[in-house]
């Protein structure tokens, strides 16, 4: 499993949204409402960082403390999903709970939406798949970390995706713990 600090190479802009000692999600409520547990991966992006918006683009969606089981309802409540998947147009992909269904980790301004396959069974091999906003669906066999790394650093390509991304030196936004 790849680093945080790689991905951190990858997108330096990145870290000066970095919370010392850590945000402190409560995973145990997180994991309760959504009835599995998370990659390890994505608990340490998570307890890192806010939510982040690179380049007014891609919107790394990790829960906010004290608001995990909204993360975790949202999780399981996909509608967009949902509606794909009974007008059978998810491919062979289906909404998580079922088995193997999909979990949504982040998006795009452009309405693309990147998931975890829920199969295996270990959080830890869950493949990162990505629904483009013109209906075409990829699974690359990598964790959330592992995915971003690779995009941002230039060494996995997204089909489908919009010409100019990732950009050239992106820009990252961090969203703010407060809940309102």
């Amino acid at each position: 499993m790849l680093r945080l600090e790689k991905l951190e190479a990858a997108l330096p802009a990145m870290t000066r949204w970095r919370v010392p000692g850590g945000r402190g999600v409560d995973w145990a409520a997180l994991e309760a409402v959504l009835g599995t547990a998370l990659p390890s991966d994505f608990r340490s992006l998570a307890e890192a960082y806010p939510v982040l918006v690179i380049d007014d683009f891609l919107t790394v969606a990790v829960p906010r403390p004290g608001a995990e089981a909204s993360w975790a309802s949202a999780s399981r409540e996909d509608e967009i999903l949902q509606d794909l998947y009974e007008m059978g147009d998810a491919e062979d992909y289906v909404p998580y709970p079922r088995p193997g269904g999909l979990i949504s980790w982040g998006e795009s301004d452009s309405g693309d939406v990147l998931y975890w396959r829920t199969s295996p069974g270990d959080p830890e091999a869950w493949p990162v798949v990505v629904r483009t906003d013109n209906a075409e669906w990829h699974e690359f066999p990598v964790g959330v970390v592992e995915f971003l790394t690779g995009v941002y650093g230039r060494t996995l390509d997204v089909p489908g995706m919009p010409g100019d991304f990732p950009g050239d030196d992106p820009e990252v936004l961090g969203l703010s713990d407060r809940i309102d």
